[in-house]
This record gives C-alpha cells, structure tokens and sequence, in this order.
C-alpha cells in the first residue's frame, strides 16, 4: 500500500512539500498584504528571506509562486544563483521569458524591440557588459527598464508579476549585487502616471513583487552595498523552527480522514498515522522542517500497511538519524569560530543559568560585554538563540544536538 511513488514525504531541498508545516504569517503576507497591495497599484518593499539550511526559505517562496501562478499571476522560473555566476545574466534571462509572456517581443514598437536587444545583450554578457562598452545604459538601468515595461503590462492586465532570486548570498561580486539591488528597486519603486475618468490625475505603484531568498550572510552584504536604501525597499524575515502545534497540524490529515493513496484495484484508499506516531515525529524533528520531511519520509518506507505507528517513525529515524546528525553539523560547522563557541557553551550551561555573564566566562570572551556582538549576530541575524532572560534556543536542532537532548534512537 505504501510506496515510493505515493510517499508525499519529500526532504529534497527547493521542492515545496505535499505535507505542508507552518509558515502562516509569510503565506498570510502573500495573499493578505503583498499580492492585494500590489493589484491595487500600492507601494510595496520586496521580500527577503533568510535562514539556516533546511528551514525551507525556497520551498516557501516556491509555493508562493505556485498559488501567484494559479491565480493568473507573472512568475519567473527560480532564479538560482550559483557560486561565481552573475546574476544579470540569469535575471535578464527570465525576465526575457516574462516578457514573452506579457506579450511584449510581439509588439512592433521600435523602443520595445530596441528594450529587448539590450536586455538580450545583458543575458549574454552580464556585469561584463558595463566594463567592456563604454555607450549605452549601464547593466541594471536596461534590466529596470524591461522589469517596468513588464510590470505596466501586467498592472493592465491586473495581475502581478513575482520575481524570485534563489540562494543570494552566493553573490559575491560586490559590482554585480549592487547593481542586481538597484534594478530590482528602481521597478519595484517605479510610479506609473495616468488620467482617471474625470480628468483626476493618479500615480500608481507597479504590480512587481521581488522575493529573494538565501543564507543569513546575504543581509551583511547587501546592507552593506545598499544601507538604509535596502533596508527600504526590501523587508527582511530570518526563518525559525516551526511550532510543534503546526507540525502535529500538518499531520493531521493522516490521522483523520487519512492519507489518499491509489490501492491495487484502481480506487483509492488512506494511510493513517496513530497520535502516538504523530507526537513520535514531532518530538524528532524538533521543528526543522528537513528533520520533518526526512523522518516522514522514513516512518513512510518503515512498513506496508494502512497504518503508520509509533515504533515504525523510531525504525525510520533509524535509518535517517546519521543523515539527520550530518545535516545539523553542517549548520554548526559553518559558523564563524566565536559564534560556534558561544553556542557550544550556552548548550554546556543548564537552561536556568543561561545568562550572557555565563556563557561568555565559559566561551573564553574577556567579559559579557565583548560576547554582545557575538550574541546578537547569533539572534537577529542568524536566528539560532534568543537574547531573553535567561538565553534560549530558537533553532531546536542545534540545542539537542549539542546537548543530551538529541532524539538518539536505538
């Protein structure tokens, strides 16, 4: 009955999940807020969001651009961006794409036609273009100019047009992340001007929304590159752990009616998951939504019939747990050599005792003052701890597998 192909389980990065956890407030955003504002011609800031590995930042923002897909709406394919690449090149290209779908390469305007050659040129070149021509609009002015020819197509249509920029701390050149910024803000910022019946004179903001999503790194860097002017025109989310309500939520739907699955006779039939199971789950995942998929994945393949039970999620963490071990080391082994320690000796202190004065005297730092910095990078950018009284952990994972906590099973 249970098989690879039914499995609805899926840890693969990048790939929105049909076991669907948490993240309300940033879908809420979307339908409620973002797309709303947008349709009616309002101002709106792009969308950043950041996060340790495996908390689902593209995933997300995928399933976001299916709903703005399905409701009509312009979506570029993933802008993946790739460690050395440039990323106007791979813009220019999907832009060209969406401007194939708001019609635009079929017009006869000379401008237009003019547009789309340069912006050809841009995907051909990127960056490299503005270094080696000495005429022409730079780069990111022709990327904005095609971003608002689109963006005023789909306002006359009433749809909106979102643009996805995937793992962009992996921009490292500083010329080209500045430029890729400006293009992107210019459109979002751009005000189109028209004549209402009436004769009453009306500005209107272009339906354009910008995710861009990637490692906490990124907000540095484009701080950096940008200061306040990033910060205002992009609103920046740092994902944490789901809540365990939201998981045991999701799971829901194996407990009653159950899961649909095709039986051996053409119909179709449920898999249903017991309440111990499900709390079983919940307590291993420790709200990481790849731990989740990963032990969903493996409680699936554990047995055969109808009914997934408690001792088939353990037999499946089994299988998973070196994985599930490898995946949280990596995000420990990618911090910065402060950082790492000061997380290592908050997990060494008992809950209780958790204080900045603690944790510093046992990290090595001179005073509690010198380890602030080090803390707060750990809370507002990173999203690992939280600064309260006494200090806790938001990322879960990285609490139990530093201390006797993590979900070993044998």
């Amino acid at each position: 009955m249970r098989s690879a192909v039914d499995n609805p389980f899926n840890p693969g990065s990048d790939v929105v999940p049909r076991v669907w956890a948490g993240r309300t407030a940033q879908l809420v955003d979307w339908r409620a807020v973002l797309r709303p504002r947008l349709v009616h011609g309002l101002p709106e800031r792009g969308r950043t969001i950041l996060g340790e590995p495996g908390l689902g930042k593209s995933a997300l923002v995928r399933r976001i651009a299916a709903e703005a897909a399905e409701a009509g709406d312009w979506v570029t394919p993933q802008i993946r961006v790739p460690s050395g690449s440039d990323p106007l090149k791979l813009v220019a290209r999907a832009l060209l794409v969406l401007a194939q779908d708001a019609g635009l390469a079929s017009q006869r305007e000379r401008r237009l036609a003019d547009l789309l050659g340069r912006v050809e040129s841009v995907a051909a070149s990127g960056v490299s273009l503005s270094l080696r021509e000495s005429t022409g609009p730079e780069p990111h002015v022709v990327l904005s100019e095609l971003l608002v020819e689109i963006g005023q197509a789909a306002m006359a249509r009433k749809v909106a047009c979102l643009v996805h920029v995937d793992e962009v701390q992996n921009i490292t050149d500083e010329r080209a992340l500045s430029q890729l910024l400006i293009a992107l803000g210019d459109a979002m910022t751009h005000r189109t001007s028209f004549r209402a019946p009436g004769g009453v004179h009306i500005e209107q903001s272009l339906p354009i929304a910008v995710y861009l999503t990637g490692l906490p790194e990124f907000e540095d860097r484009a701080g950096a590159q940008k200061g306040a002017t990033f910060a205002r025109r992009f609103a920046t989310t740092v994902l944490q752990a789901i809540d365990d309500d939201d998981l045991v939520l999701a799971l829901q739907d194996f407990v009653i009616p159950g899961w649909e699955v095709p039986d051996e006779q053409g119909g179709l039939t449920a898999v249903r998951m017991t309440q111990d199971a499900v709390a079983v789950l919940v307590d291993l995942c420790r709200g990481e939504p790849f731990l989740f998929q990963l032990a969903g994945q493996q409680a699936w393949y554990a047995g055969e019939e109808a009914v997934i039970t408690a001792d088939q999620v353990r037999a499946g963490w089994r299988t998973a747990q070196r994985e599930a071990a490898a995946h949280v080391e990596r995000i420990i082994g990618r911090l910065p050599p402060r950082e790492r320690e000061l997380v290592e000796a908050m997990a060494q202190l008992p809950p209780a005792d958790r204080t900045l004065t603690r944790i510093a005297e046992r990290a090595g730092f001179p005073s509690a003052s010198a380890a602030g910095p080090t803390s707060q990078r750990l809370d507002t950018v990173r999203g690992i701890i939280d600064r309260g009284k006494p200090y806790s952990f938001r990322h879960r994972a990285v609490e139990a597998f530093l201390t006797s906590d993590w979900p070993a099973v044998g």
